[in-house]
């Protein structure tokens, strides 16, 4: 990777930005404390993650999407409280779930300050599946001011297919290779990689809370390698 060729970051935002996990699990348990219900709810959390994540990766290959982040988020968790038994949790308290405590999730702290370093040398974007009010609410929750917000939910194909990534860099009005994506995810920077971006894998450990993330080696093909975004910004060459 040439980092003078490098004009736009795109970042991943879910999990390498924001903290799904703990807003999930403490949202899960603030609902069902009112009924006496128990669950691991660090599993459960991780749970609704897997099955809202499964239902957007690809989504559009075939049709147009039909929903967005949102109503995965929704639609997931009424299927694991369904089969989990605890549906005594009730519609408002749902969605204090799947909106309120998505909607205002917190920012990994390596981040916020960051960002603004980042944003003098490059163009910085949201590039996300995450849905576009998810991204504005977090941005205004978390004091994140973004040059561009790319979601998928107006490409309306959805990572990892191809065209997501090459409809971002058209939107930027850039070269492929004259992107680098950010994210703590191989199945996403993978799929940018063969599509001609650069890629940066930032490890984010605690994403999926005690159980550890999935796949938490970086591919050794990625051009940047970092534990925080203090690190990334000295792999750029950006100060601090």
């Amino acid at each position: 990777m040439a980092l003078a060729d490098i004009k736009a970051l795109t970042f991943d935002t879910g999990g390498t930005i924001l903290d799904w996990h703990t807003g999930f699990k403490t949202a899960l348990e603030t609902a069902a404390a009112p009924h006496g219900l128990s669950a691991d709810w660090s599993e459960l959390a991780n749970e609704m993650r897997k099955r809202s994540l499964g239902k957007m990766l690809n989504l559009g290959q075939h049709e147009p999407p039909g929903y967005n982040f949102d109503g995965s988020h929704q639609t997931s968790l009424d299927e694991l409280l369904a089969e989990h038994g605890l549906d005594a949790i009730t519609g408002e308290q749902r969605k204090q779930i799947w909106w309120d405590a998505v909607h205002n999730l917190v920012c990994w702290p390596d981040f916020p300050a960051v960002l603004p370093k980042l944003r003098g040398h490059y163009i910085c974007a949201s590039f996300t599946i995450l849905s576009f009010r998810i991204i504005i609410d977090t941005a205004r929750r978390n004091g994140l001011s973004w040059d561009a917000v790319i979601s998928c939910e107006a490409i309306g194909k959805y990572k990892i297919l191809p065209e997501s990534y090459l409809t971002a860099a058209r939107y930027l009005q850039l070269k492929p290779n004259e992107i680098c994506m950010v994210a703590c995810h191989n199945f996403d920077l993978d799929a940018a990689k063969a599509c001609g971006f650069n890629t940066a894998f930032v490890r984010r450990p605690d994403e999926w809370g005690s159980a550890g993330p999935p796949d938490p080696e970086p591919n050794p093909q990625h051009d940047i390698i970092v534990d925080t975004f203090p690190e990334l910004a000295e792999a750029l060459g950006v100060a601090l």
